[in-house]
């Protein structure tokens, strides 16, 4: 997948617009829009389009199971997988657990995981301990566990000779990813660490240097912005900003 393409695309699950661009209007529109924004980010790479669909999506309510997190719809799934697909671009799975396993929920997504297209994003901000309410608190993840869902990925894989599948964890503070120390990069798995947060470029920019510092072997690097919280008293940084952050990332996402 790296160096030859550059992932760039939008977020966001259908009717509930403050979850992102993707889940505005429709979504063949914004696949194309995504696609144009893609290209401003070749300089010297394949553009590549990425939707990604928030699959898992962390509640404040418990819920029937108590899990704190409801699942998106296969009729769902199935239309942006169709939408990414007739762009040529990636579908990237978005899971928010809640209290729920991550695990657990990527498993739960098997099904679309086969596919050579389809891959995962984790927003362990979401997930939740024993006890934790998602939205009065930030979750968090480690390596070890990091490293349990790519060695699953690679499992599918291989065995269904697929092409090396994105495995992208947001993080958007130093608390929330624990023992980077023990991530392990697997086998056909591209683990992308994607720098979440809102603010002005010089505040993002600040972010990005206290996350990159030190990253484990093998990790590529990502970008997050936000079409109207980073322009709420700023602006939103151009292509040419985020290009010239060290390393570069080699995934963009807009919300």
């Amino acid at each position: 997948m790296f160096p030859r393409y550059r992932l760039v695309g939008f977020c966001g699950l259908p009717g509930a617009a403050a979850l992102g661009r993707l889940g505005t209007g429709d979504p063949e529109r914004r696949a194309a829009e995504a696609e144009k924004v893609a290209h401003s980010y070749a300089a010297g790479r394949e553009p590549l389009p990425a939707l990604e669909l928030l699959a898992t999506v962390a509640n404040s309510a418990a819920g029937p199971d108590g899990m704190y997190r409801s699942r998106t719809p296969d009729a769902t799934i199935r239309r942006f997988h169709r939408v990414a697909r007739d762009r040529r671009g990636l579908l990237l799975l978005n899971i928010q657990p809640g209290r729920a396993g991550v695990l657990d929920e990527v498993k739960a997504l098997r099904d679309w995981l086969v596919h050579p297209d389809v891959g995962i994003a984790l927003d362990p901000e979401w997930e939740m301990g024993r006890g934790e309410v998602p939205g009065d608190t930030y979750g968090h993840t480690d390596g070890h566990e990091l490293t349990e869902v790519a060695r699953y990925l690679s499992g599918l894989v291989e065995a269904h000779d697929l092409p090396q599948k994105p495995l992208v964890f947001h993080q958007v503070a130093t608390s929330v990813v624990s023992k980077q120390s023990a991530l392990r990069p697997q086998p056909g798995v591209a683990l992308i660490k994607s720098a979440d947060g809102i603010g002005s470029p010089g505040l993002k920019r600040g972010t990005w240097h206290k996350l990159v510092d030190d990253l484990p072997d093998g990790l590529h690097t990502g970008f997050k912005l936000f079409y109207e919280e980073d322009a709420e008293g700023s602006r939103l940084m151009t292509p040419k900003e985020v290009l010239a952050l060290r390393p570069q990332p080699e995934y963009v996402m807009y919300e």
